[in-house]
């Protein structure tokens, strides 16, 4: 019996293996196959996690100690340049002026020639619209207030400015190609920049005027200049009365209403510079003009 089992198994086997084809693969030849890695066949090494703590004081302080605050950096007023020097009227002025304004004319009649050589310097340029409007004014005032003084040495002694006939007109200024009148620089000229404290800064040589500014007008200085004139003589209880109902101010702020009322009513302009605040309702009265010689 087991002889005939051993036969009849070994005879299977032979049978399976004279039946069963087998078949190779194709061969590829246009890409390479991938090797795959099975994990558990080679050990992966894997970089050691590093953790990285910082202490958030630290760092805020750090933090700080980069963001500053900006430093204060202090910016210069702009250059306003002088195209012609004034120095030598600012002497006259400095000498033969009182800080009240009362003009020395015998002091300045001694030495008449300096400044007549002044106005000639003035004639040798006149501004152009390349110099600014502090060099304008400067330039202008000087001129106007430097020929009001010669007009007045040329018929001195006197008593009164109104003693020389139209002294206004009087054309005896050359500047440049051109010949000038008080009249013109301040009326075609002066007026026309538009800054009402011009009226406090030319003088005509008069008491009721505005005194004159013992030192000449500079570029650099006359906002300065004309700002303080005019608080000067806004709250001069000679030339102004001023309460909060009623005012009775100068006779320039009649003969010039327009040049004050830009920006509004007369007591709008005069409470910019007055040390008593005034009604808008308050009654407003002008002086008699007093035209007595500023001396």
């Amino acid at each position: 019996m087991k002889t005939f089992l051993y036969i009849a198994l070994l005879g299977l086997v032979c049978a399976c293996s004279t039946t069963k084809k087998i078949t190779a693969p194709p061969e590829v030849t246009t890409a390479e196959t991938p090797v795959v890695i099975k994990k558990d066949s080679v050990p992966i090494e894997t970089a050691p996690i590093i953790t990285v703590t910082e202490d958030i004081t630290t760092v805020n302080a750090q933090a700080e100690e980069m963001i500053t605050e900006p430093e204060e950096v202090d910016i210069p007023n702009p250059i306003i340049t002088e195209t012609v020097n004034h120095d030598s009227f600012n002497d006259l002025l400095k000498v033969y002026v009182s800080p009240a304004g009362n003009v020395d004319y015998n002091g300045f009649k001694s030495n008449w020639g300096k400044l007549r050589n002044y106005i000639k310097l003035l004639g040798e340029q006149t501004p152009t619209d390349a110099w600014s409007q502090e060099e304008k004014l400067a330039y202008w005032m000087n001129a106007y207030n430097a020929m009001t003084i010669d007009l007045i040495l040329r018929h001195y002694p006197l008593e009164s400015i109104k003693d020389i006939k139209n002294p206004w007109d009087q054309r005896f200024w050359k500047l440049e190609d051109s010949w000038y009148n008080l009249n013109q620089i301040e009326h075609d000229i002066l007026r026309k920049m538009g800054d009402a404290r011009i009226h406090f800064g030319i003088n005509c040589a008069s008491f009721s005027c505005p005194p004159l500014l013992n030192e000449a007008f500079t570029a650099a200085s006359v906002d300065d200049q004309l700002d303080k004139l005019a608080r000067e003589f806004i709250n001069n209880s000679s030339r102004n009365t001023i309460t909060a109902e009623r005012v009775e101010v100068s006779k320039i702020f009649s003969w010039f209403a327009k040049d004050f009322k830009t920006e509004g009513s007369l007591i709008d302009y005069l409470n910019k510079y007055t040390t008593t605040p005034i009604s808008p309702s308050a009654k407003v009265r002008y002086k008699t003009y007093d035209w007595t010689l500023n001396k």
